[in-house]
C-alpha cells in the first residue's frame, strides 16, 4: 500500500479510527476486537487489511486506465475529498445522491453539456439564477471530469449512501467504502471492498486521502512511463 504500512500503522490509533457505535450490526462483528464501556472496538489490524485491499483495487484499475468517482454526503469532508479528486483528476460528488446518475448515465450526460452549455453564455437567461434546483443540479456535476461511467465508486459516507451502492452494485461496478459498526447488513453485503473504521473521524479521511492520492499518482506515473 504505497510501502507506507509502518507509517499507517503508526497513524491510525491516534485518528480514533478505532471508535464503534454500541450495537454493532451482525455482519460487522468479524471486524471487531472486542468492546470498551460499552462501546464496539474496531480491530485496527483488520481495518489495514482492507484498506490495502482498496488500494490495490484502485491502483489495478488506475493500470488499467480506468477512473473513480468518489462520493461523499458530509460537509465537513467536502474540501477533502475535492482536493483528492483534483489532484487525482478523478471524478468527485460533493452532495446528495441523485437517483438514476450511475443507472441512467446517458442522459445525466446530456443534462451536464445542457448546463455547460447555458454557462458558456453568461449573457443569456439561465436558468440557474431563478430555479434553486437547477443551480442545485449544476453544482452536482462540478466534480465530474469524465465522460464514461465510472470503473470504481468510492463511498466516504456508506450509511448515508446506500443509492449510490444499489446503483453501483446494480452496473458492476467495484465499490470501494468506509463502513462503520452500525452499516447495515444489507449494504455491507453490497460492497466489494469495505473498510472498516469509524466514518465520523476526519483524521482518518485525510488518512484515506492521502493513501488513495498516492496510489493514484503513482499508477498514474507508471502508466505515463510505459506509454513512453
Amino acid at each position: 500500500m504505497c510501502n507506507s504500512n509502518s507509517l499507517v500503522i503508526q497513524k491510525l490509533p491516534s485518528t480514533n479510527a478505532y471508535l464503534g457505535h454500541r450495537i454493532p450490526t451482525s455482519d460487522f462483528q468479524g471486524y471487531l476486537y472486542g468492546f470498551r464501556n460499552e462501546m464496539a472496538i474496531i480491530d485496527l489490524e483488520k481495518t489495514l487489511i482492507c484498506l490495502r485491499r482498496a488500494c490495490n483495487s484502485i491502483g489495478s484499475i488506475i493500470s488499467a486506465k480506468g477512473h473513480s468517482s468518489s462520493v461523499n454526503t458530509n460537509l465537513e469532508y467536502n474540501g477533502i475529498i475535492q482536493q483528492m479528486a483534483k489532484k487525482t483528476n478523478q471524478s468527485y460528488i460533493n452532495h446528495k445522491w441523485i437517483g438514476g446518475f450511475l443507472t441512467n448515465w446517458k442522459h445525466m450526460k446530456r443534462v451536464q453539456k445542457h448546463f455547460q452549455d447555458f454557462s458558456a453564455h453568461p449573457d443569456a437567461f439561465s436558468p440557474f439564477d431563478y430555479f434553486p434546483r437547477f443551480r442545485k443540479m449544476q453544482k452536482c456535476f462540478e466534480g465530474i471530469v469524465t465522460h464514461n461511467i465510472p470503473d470504481c465508486s468510492v463511498i466516504i459516507n456508506a450509511n448515508r449512501n446506500s443509492m449510490a451502492i444499489l446503483e453501483a452494485n446494480q452496473l458492476q461496478i467495484p465499490i470501494v467504502a468506509l463502513v462503520d459498526s452500525n452499516i447495515p447488513n444489507r449494504l455491507h453485503k453490497l460492497i466489494t471492498y469495505p473498510v472498516p473504521v469509524n466514518d465520523d473521524s476526519i483524521k482518518f479521511v485525510y488518512l484515506f486521502r492521502n493513501l488513495i492520492t498516492k496510489t493514484v499518482i503513482r499508477k498514474g506515473r507508471m502508466n505515463k512511463a510505459e506509454a513512453e
